[in-house]
């Protein structure tokens, strides 16, 4: 569950969940870099809308937070199976922590029937 100490929330990193096919998934970015596409969602209605990032100004109100995401990715995941279980599981290495320990996200978490807290 995440955790936010301003806020209490029932969020759980499965509810990030979702299936994206590969051929969506950038391989490479685009030039000039402002130019990528970018999708808005309305909190109120729902409804989504399909821009490009270099016009965000005008998506943003007093008040907006804007959040900026700078990590890295590195082409780290491995796939495997619990013996015990047949269950299959997907690790994301995200960062070394120091000589074979790293920072790792794993699906399913904890125990495959109930979400870690």
């Amino acid at each position: 569950m995440i955790k936010n100490e301003l806020y209490h929330t029932d969020l759980k990193t499965s509810d990030f969940y979702y299936d994206l096919p590969q051929k969506l998934i950038a391989q490479t970015p685009v030039e000039p870099r402002d130019s990528s596409r970018l999708m808005t969602v309305d909190r109120r209605t729902g409804k989504t809308g399909h821009g490009i990032f270099r016009d965000i100004e005008n998506c943003l109100q007093p008040g907006d937070v804007l959040v900026i995401n700078d990590s890295k990715v590195i082409p780290a995941r491995l796939y495997g199976i619990k013996e015990d279980s047949g269950i299959e599981v997907e690790v994301v290495l995200l960062r070394s922590r120091g000589l074979d320990v790293w920072e790792t996200l794993t699906r399913p978490g904890g125990d495959a029937d109930q979400e870690q807290k």
